[in-house]
């Protein structure tokens, strides 16, 4: 299981004031923190961006790259985003992420095989809702797939991600359990030829609800992914306790 942390995000308010001043600083700083806990791929999303301000994709791209030379993911849900960030990789990077929104087919999957880019197949239909059950995950990552693999993308830089709904969510914990089993049968190879990588987003489950829920929540179903065969687990790779347990589950499996 791949590491990934979330950490440099907008919602993180160091990394909102670094976006609004364009101050390299407090961004290395959380870089080198966590790839000294342990991070193999560092997620940058700057949030929404208008724009003008398209360029700060850029700039968070610039400014880790002169302290680490991790793997970056760039996540946006803009194409035009994720290009200004792929103009400034060092080398390739993932691309995050990519649903059944017509635009995002149109303008995601092309920039993806032109630049041969790994890519985030995010499980989430036409209007951007995810699918309840185990049966509508598979069903939209079977039509992911064909959409990518019909625009020139290789199967094997394709990253299927099923959704980890936010505890709010009244079907939250079904959606829980249909995510891990599509992430069971995709790296289990039992949906196509090859085994398919697969990516969980777990900050979701608390977002917004830390005072509501305990970390237990997070690291047991970190837990269950992890033994359905996860790929990459985007986390908070700077919370002490939870790195702890992903370091737990990377030695066991």
């Amino acid at each position: 299981m791949i590491l990934v942390a979330d950490n440099l995000q907008v919602l993180n308010p160091v990394v909102a004031g670094a976006l609004k001043n364009l101050d390299p600083r407090p961004v290395q700083e959380i870089a080198r923190r966590c790839e000294q806990a342990g991070a193999q791929v560092l997620d940058l999303n700057p949030g929404y961006l208008s724009p003008r301000h398209e360029d700060r994709m850029a700039f968070l791209v610039d400014s880790v790259q002169q302290v680490t030379g991790l793997r970056l993911m760039l996540d946006s849900p803009r194409a035009r985003v994720l290009a200004r960030g792929l103009g400034a990789c060092r080398q390739p990077p993932i691309l995050n992420a990519c649903t059944l929104e017509d635009a995002k087919l149109k303008e995601m999957l092309p920039l993806a095989a032109a630049q041969g880019t790994d890519l985030v197949l995010l499980l989430l239909d036409e209007r951007s809702f995810p699918a309840p059950s185990l049966d509508g995950k598979i069903a939209l990552a079977l039509e992911l797939r064909e959409h990518a693999l019909a625009a020139g993308i290789e199967g094997p830089r394709l990253i299927f991600d099923p959704v980890v709904p936010n505890l709010s969510w009244p079907d939250a914990r079904e959606q829980v359990r249909a995510g891990v089993e599509a992430v069971r049968l995709l790296s289990a190879g039992a949906l196509w030829p090859e085994p398919a990588a697969t990516l969980a987003g777990l900050s979701n489950l608390r977002s917004g609800l830390r005072k509501s829920y305990p970390l237990k929540v997070e690291e047991t179903a970190l837990t269950l992914w992890a033994g359905a065969g996860l790929t990459y687990a985007l986390v908070d790779v700077l919370h002490p306790a939870l790195n702890e347990t992903v370091k737990l589950i990377q030695q066991m499996t």
